[in-house]
């Protein structure tokens, strides 16, 4: 199915090419599950296989099964993208292409490339060989090195407004009510298609942060149940709730906002450390999963939750969560 709200950067990009202005390497950036893979199949296909792509990027991924086409993704015991497997890469786009259209390279994502693995990528960045398109999607931009971003054309893919994204959705899946999925994904489409399915473990994560509030469990007893969640799930409901506090103690209303969060909770809490809070977790969601113990991580940020966040820090200072967020 064609992803709508994509149309003007396929309008944008098939511009580029007809003026034959078109990057040789691109950072894909925007919020989880608004279609960035979707995007880089569909650049890909375009370039390897223009006859036969699509109008639109579609969903589910379209990847095309060519050999000129190489998407790199971590394997599957490692929490990163290694240097060697770019070195490998490089080796790749070097050769000569199957179809004489030149070769692509997907980077997915590339925020988790070591810093080795992105030092040796500038040089292929700024003179691919032959007629190679490289993409980096990108899911923490933060994590990405200055040198990386200053050698790439960005396209950000917004999000589109609540009705198109509903409209859309009952396309894919009739029959459910999306108002609710889409808000806890933050207004992304797609993430709201994996939230439908998760919206059970999230009612039970808000129950337990309603709880914590009234002090009616322990933020240890909390932290243990939530640990055999996966770290994402966890992380990024949790943001979401923070992000959209935020919003309202500067008396804004964010747009898809889900809070779960009483006034009377805000009001008991140094609201001045939500920003600290909101940049703990965030730090945290662009870490490899593997990289820290979550159980006692998520003890840290409930604790402190559970106490107001009167005793939030940032990275730099003392005390505070960082202690707890140790390694395996």
């Amino acid at each position: 199915m064609v992803i709508n709200w994509l149309s003007s950067f396929a309008e944008r990009w098939q511009t580029q090419v007809r003026q034959e202005r078109a990057p040789h390497a691109v950072l894909l950036l925007g919020a989880p599950g608004v279609g960035k893979r979707s995007a880089a199949a569909w650049l890909a296909k375009s370039k390897l296989d223009p006859e036969r792509a699509s109008n639109l990027p579609t969903y589910p991924v379209d990847v095309p099964l060519d050999p000129d086409l190489h998407w790199l993704v971590r394997p599957e015991d490692k929490h990163t993208i290694g240097v060697d497997q770019i070195r490998a890469l490089i080796g790749e786009l070097s050769l000569t292409s199957h179809g004489g259209r030149g070769k692509v390279a997907v980077i997915d994502p590339a925020n988790i490339m070591t810093a080795a693995a992105a030092n040796s990528l500038l040089k292929t960045l700024e003179e691919p060989p032959g007629d190679a398109l490289i993409i980096l999607i990108v899911d923490r931009l933060s994590r990405l090195p200055a040198t990386i971003l200053s050698r790439c054309q960005k396209i950000t893919i917004g999000l589109p407004d609540e009705a198109a994204s509903i409209e859309w959705l009952d396309q894919v899946r009739p029959g459910m009510q999306w108002s609710q999925a889409l808000r806890e994904a933050g207004g992304a489409p797609l993430a709201a298609l994996t939230a439908a399915e998760q919206m059970e473990a999230t009612a039970s994560l808000g129950r337990d942060l309603k709880a914590l509030a009234s002090r009616a469990v322990s933020p240890i007893d909390v932290a243990e149940r939530w640990s055999k969640q996966s770290p994402a799930l966890a992380l990024d409901w949790l943001g979401r709730q923070v992000q959209d506090c935020i919003y309202r103690v500067v008396g804004q209303s964010q747009p898809g906002g889900a809070s779960i969060i009483d006034d009377s909770v805000l009001q008991s809490m140094d609201s001045r450390n939500l920003f600290c809070y909101l940049d703990i977790i965030n730090r945290l969601r662009g870490q490899p999963s593997g990289s820290y113990n979550l159980q006692l991580t998520l003890e840290g940020l409930l604790i402190d939750w559970a106490e107001g966040l009167v005793h939030c820090r940032r990275q730099d200072s003392d005390g505070g969560l960082w202690p707890l967020t140790v390694s395996r």
